[in-house]
């Protein structure tokens, strides 16, 4: 880059808008005085300075949060159902400018399902929470026995770049629901819907100080808020790596973590399946978001009987998803250059490339989206489980394909894993169906399909984390519980 390019592109930063933390209902300049550039990974282009939050900004939200707690978790259940509706409408009504936001920051084609679906979150635990009860247990006629579910308090949340505001409503709607009050921390690359969520929940009538939303990076505003006294719970989204670290500081503080992390999904077809459905599926469950999704079904396992067949399947439907047209970018460049590296692994491992793999694209692409980080959706066949491409969480749209016999082998090789997020499996043997996704180690089992609607509780076994996000569950998961016990009912 010249020295006049480097300049234009200074003025431009600076030009860009800048936004401020949410705190306590209004938008907060940085304590420290620091802004951090965000920019379109499609294009390179600047979109905003965001504020670089630090351990000052963190405790100024963490007691706005605090000072909100009572009065908002006072309130009778069919108010904050009421306030949740509303977010839920606001949402949809600002579809166009969130979608802005969003693909301004991850490039994404087309942002507004995702968007509707932060909404949907909204809309169900507005209904759900006057559900949450809790039991009234018997203990003779002496005494009364009950339980309460009661929030946590003040929550942190961190949630990742893949898709922001969706992430972000996933854990914010129950959370509030349950009469928590928040601290949310969103990915750096990714902050702005987040931020206007902030705005839009206000209008919605929202006390303020309930959500509050700090920018910056994990070591500036991640690790003091994992950290800071008044928080009493941790839900976070992210990779293996960062939940570690994460777990071990909430360890310390003896508090309560909801970890959703990583994820090498099986998908196994067996040779009684229905391709007709089940190609399809199985490319969209490796593309779907350029394949930045921690349920992903980055493994396929197909019989051997119908192996080639599907490899073949797979790999045409595969070519005719083009970057710039069907898929986006990836979302940071320390993503594009980790999912690059791995075309020179799965060769240096033998695997062989089907479809896709690297590739010159800035002719495809053309001048405006010739510096994104676009990647061709990618199948490779032959591979074995000692393959780093088979066991490793790639985060992009990359197939690693592996035959298998028997039944009992598809099993093996599904588990051979240290993850157990998603699991999927084709069959036309409803017997089959059940007793292998018994057998499969994941929190979620898809049958003849991939993917669940938000109604379902959804969350990992072994490294891909604890608790539960969506349905009932996650409610529960916000609250905690207080047993009540009258005595001396009769003399």
């Amino acid at each position: 880059m010249t020295t006049t390019e480097q300049a234009a592109d200074a003025a431009a930063a600076q030009a860009a808008p800048r936004h401020g933390h949410w705190i306590g209902g209004a938008q907060v300049p940085p304590a420290g005085g620091r802004y951090f550039p965000t920019s379109n990974p499609a294009t390179g282009e600047t979109v905003a300075l965001v504020a670089d939050g630090d351990a000052a900004d963190i405790d100024q939200a963490a007691r706005a949060a605090q000072q909100a707690l009572a009065g908002w978790s006072g309130r009778p259940p069919v108010e904050r159902s009421r306030i949740l509706a509303r977010i839920s409408q606001l949402i949809r009504e600002d579809l166009d400018e969130l979608d802005r936001l969003e693909r301004s920051e991850t490039g994404k084609l087309n942002a507004r399902g995702e968007i509707s679906y932060a909404a949907d979150y909204f809309e169900y635990y507005a209904g759900v929470l006057r559900a949450l009860t809790g039991d009234v247990i018997d203990i003779g006629p002496q005494a009364h026995a009950f339980t309460r579910r009661e929030p946590w308090g003040v929550v942190g949340v961190i949630t990742p770049w893949n898709a922001p505001l969706n992430q972000a409503a996933r854990e914010i709607a129950p959370a509030i629901a349950a009469g928590n009050t928040l601290v949310v921390k969103p990915a750096e690359a990714t902050s702005l819907s987040t931020l206007r969520l902030g705005e839009l929940a206000q209008r919605a009538g929202l006390p303020d100080g309930v959500l509050n939303v700090v920018s910056g990076d994990g070591p500036g505003a991640g690790a003091p808020l994992v950290a800071h006294p008044l928080v009493r719970k941790i839900a976070f989204t992210g990779s293996v790596a960062t939940g570690r670290r994460i777990a071990r500081a909430a360890g310390e503080r003896l508090i309560p973590v909801t970890m959703e992390l990583g994820g090498k999904s099986p998908n196994i077809i067996f040779a009684d399946a229905d391709l007709a459905s089940a190609v399809p599926a199985a490319t969209r469950a490796f593309t779907g978001n350029t394949g930045q999704v921690c349920s992903a079904g980055t493994r396929l396992i197909v019989q051997r009987a119908i192996h080639d067949e599907v490899v073949d399947l797979v790999a045409a439907q595969a070519r005719g998803l083009r970057p710039g047209r069907h898929l986006g970018p990836l979302i940071t460049q320390a993503q594009y250059q980790k999912v690059s590296g791995y075309f020179d692994v799965a060769t240096e491992d033998g695997a062989r490339l089907v479809a896709g793999g690297p590739a010159d694209l800035r002719e495809e692409l053309g001048p405006e989206l010739s510096g994104g980080f676009f990647v061709q959706p990618t199948v490779y066949a032959g591979v074995t489980m000692d393959m780093r491409i088979a066991r490793e969480e790639i985060f992009g749209p990359v197939l690693a394909v592996i035959a298998f016999d028997e039944e009992d082998e598809a099993v093996r090789v599904a588990n051979d894993t240290e993850h157990g997020l998603v699991a999927g499996l084709w069959t036309s043997d409803i017997g089959r169906a059940l007793r292998v996704s018994a057998k499969l180690q994941a929190g979620n089992v898809y049958i003849n399909g991939w993917g669940a609607p938000l109604d379902v509780p959804f969350g990992g076994y072994k490294d891909s984390g604890y608790g539960r996000e969506k349905g009932f569950a996650a409610l529960e998961d916000f609250t905690q519980v207080k047993s009540v016990v009258v005595h001396g009912l009769l003399p």
